[in-house]
């Protein structure tokens, strides 16, 4: 009997939180409705509310965006945009912290978040998955040896986590995709097993 609850707890409870985390992201995503005039707002004109219209709305958006930026007068508002934000106080701190972020993220420039390394942490006997970012140039000059910037992310939660320098002679470049690595940390390891090509639920051996 314990046998069959955990193997539909583990077919169940994946299920529950992916559908909770798209409702809850489909819900703020249909908020951007609200910018439309109530008289076109989808809820007035039907008479039954269709949720992830806003995702519809979202992807129009962003993609608008993007065909705007790339011509010279998207790149002259965007400019103009960034200046008034880099001008107001605190607001210009978030909002370049965020943008450097994105950028690296989003980007696809660079060797930051393109490499996974394991690096010894919390202690010199214990290695970690880490991800390779860059090291800014007032820092680079301060070292005897090449050193490398990295990211350890914590586990479950990897947006929280250290950013350290270590001696690149310290580390060891994986070859890991860094969705491979975010998979393996956010589930402590167990994702490791999907190599298999097997559902732990349907592991008959267990």
């Amino acid at each position: 009997m314990k046998k069959y609850l955990i193997t539909g707890l583990l077919v169940w409870v994946p299920l529950g939180i992916t559908f909770w985390v798209l409702n809850l992201t489909i819900g703020i995503m249909d908020q951007t409705l609200l910018l439309l005039p109530g008289s076109w707002q989808p809820d007035s004109i039907l008479p039954f509310h269709i949720p992830g219209l806003g995702v519809i709305l979202t992807l129009v958006v962003v993609l608008v965006t993007g065909l705007l930026m790339r011509n010279v007068f998207g790149q002259m508002v965007l400019r103009y945009w960034e200046s008034v934000l880099l001008h107001i106080p605190f607001v210009n701190t978030v909002y370049k912290g965020v943008k450097q972020v994105s950028d690296t993220l989003l980007s696809g420039n660079g060797n930051s978040f393109r490499k996974v390394l394991l690096v010894r942490y919390p202690h010199p006997q214990a290695w970690s998955l880490a991800f390779q970012t860059s090291v800014p140039s007032e820092v680079i000059g301060t070292f005897d040896e090449e050193y490398v910037a990295v990211f350890i992310p914590t586990t479950p939660s990897p947006v929280n986590g250290f950013y350290f320098f270590v001696p690149k002679s310290q580390t060891i470049e994986l070859d890991m995709t860094v969705d491979v690595a975010l998979r393996s940390i956010v589930s402590m390891g167990v994702a490791a097993d999907a190599r298999t090509g097997q559902h732990p639920a349907l592991n008959t051996n267990n």
